[in-house]
């Protein structure tokens, strides 16, 4: 008798004989039962003795399994994990990181088969949602969303802010040409305004612009210190959805899918104001008058009727917003430059370093501590605010018909030549 018996009767054949079925493997086994012995078994089965005795001493069928090969991902699953995660089910950023950090070149396809039921754990997470509905003027969930838009003949990234009131589903929609931490700021005031209040608590996702850092296990948050004075100043509480759980606002999730389908879907615009007026004319006339799928409300009836009272007043707050404070040099066309967009100035300033201070919607421009041009703030792209008055007597050109007298240029010239420590 052989002592190798741990192998599989059926890897043993495989050199020789053909397969065994179950069915032969039970005949051998009733058959030995009856007192036949393994000769006759196999004369009568028609295969060899060593094989009957194999089978009989395994005492049941068992399918052949290959010997497993080392696979390069072996050891990694709590990695591939975490970082499945954390990169919200982007397998090829879990694939670059792969490589990165421990040297592992994998194909994309091999990736996605291995995270397969990773995929399936976070599609069942992100569903199952547990619904929650929250009183009068306790909430307000904000949120960015992105898409591509042609504005002025120019297709380019569009980021749209929206504020959901947590009760009465009352939605506000401001567009930028970023997410930075002053497009949320900006954004989050003018829902309060909107609104004609704050809420107890504004609820985000872990943007870096407002979190620092958030422990998904201890659910430890470290907000900016911005944020906070920010927070402190409009005494709202700020709170942020657990990591890869962005279903916690779930309101402002369907919100901003709804603006997008709703609101920008086929639409093109043929400049940024346009743009900023047709989303104040859908929150108006679309959005507030509508019935909403949940409550069954109109959403501008219940907040008047019963959110607005329990909004913390603004009491005549003035912006908390930072005043942005640049350095420019006066270009050739007599505009600086600032976000893609140009500001004109009086001519005679070409080649000087401007200070610029932009605060509440406007673009203050100043020479030697003057002021010397004042224009509202752009918020498209490659636009141009441009005052007639600084083009007025330009050097090689003549007056431009019907420009109006610049403020600035009908100071004496002795006034500029004083700002600026000499004659032009």
């Amino acid at each position: 008798m052989r002592e190798d018996l741990n192998l599989s009767p059926q890897r043993e054949e495989s050199r020789g004989e053909g397969m065994r079925t179950p069915d032969d493997v039970s005949a051998m086994i009733r058959l030995r039962a009856l007192g036949w012995g393994s000769r006759r078994i196999a004369a009568e089965l028609g295969c060899g003795r060593e094989t009957v005795r194999r089978w009989l001493e395994t005492g049941r069928w068992r399918g052949y399994r290959r010997p497993g090969r080392p696979k390069k991902l072996d050891g990694l699953e709590t990695w591939l994990q975490d970082k499945f995660r954390q990169h919200r089910g982007n397998a090829d950023v879990v694939r670059q990181d792969l490589q990165r950090e421990h040297g592992i070149a994998i194909g994309l396809r091999t990736l996605e088969r291995s995270v397969a039921h990773l995929r399936q754990e976070l599609l069942v997470e992100a569903r199952a949602t547990v619904r929650f509905e929250t009183p009068p003027g306790k909430q307000l969930q904000i949120d960015f969303g992105e898409l591509r838009l042609p504005i002025g003949g120019e297709t380019g990234r569009l980021f749209l802010f929206v504020a959901t009131l947590g009760y009465s589903r009352r939605i506000y929609v401001r567009a930028f040409r970023h997410e930075r931490q002053s497009a949320w700021l900006d954004g989050m005031e003018g829902a309060f305004r909107h609104f004609g209040g704050v809420t107890e608590e504004i609820v985000f996702d872990n943007a870096r612009s407002l979190v620092d850092h958030h422990n998904p296990a201890t659910r430890e948050v470290v907000f900016n210190q911005r944020l906070h004075a920010f927070a402190r100043y409009w005494s709202f509480r700020p709170w942020a959805c657990a990591p890869y759980r962005a279903r916690t606002k779930g309101k402002d999730e369907r919100g901003v899918g709804y603006v997008k389908r709703n609101a920008i879907a086929g639409h093109i615009f043929a400049s940024w104001p346009a743009l900023e007026a047709h989303l104040e004319w859908w929150m108006r006339e679309i959005a507030d008058q509508r019935v909403h799928g949940t409550t069954g409300k109109v959403p501008l009836a219940r907040f008047e009727r019963e959110e607005r009272q329990r909004l913390q007043p603004l009491n005549g707050r003035p912006s908390f917003l930072q005043v942005r404070e640049l350095s420019r040099r006066v270009a050739s066309d007599s505009c600086i430059e600032i976000d893609t967009n140009r500001y004109s100035v009086p001519w005679r300033l070409i080649g000087s370093l401007v200070s610029v201070i932009m605060s509440d919607g406007e673009v203050c421009i100043l020479h030697a501590g003057a002021e010397v041009a004042r224009h509202l703030e752009r918020r498209g792209r490659r636009e141009r605010a441009i005052s007639l008055g600084h083009l007025s007597g330009i050097a090689g050109g003549r007056p431009i018909a019907g420009a109006p007298p610049s403020p600035d240029l009908l100071r004496p010239l002795s006034e500029y030549e004083q700002a600026i420590g000499g004659g032009f």
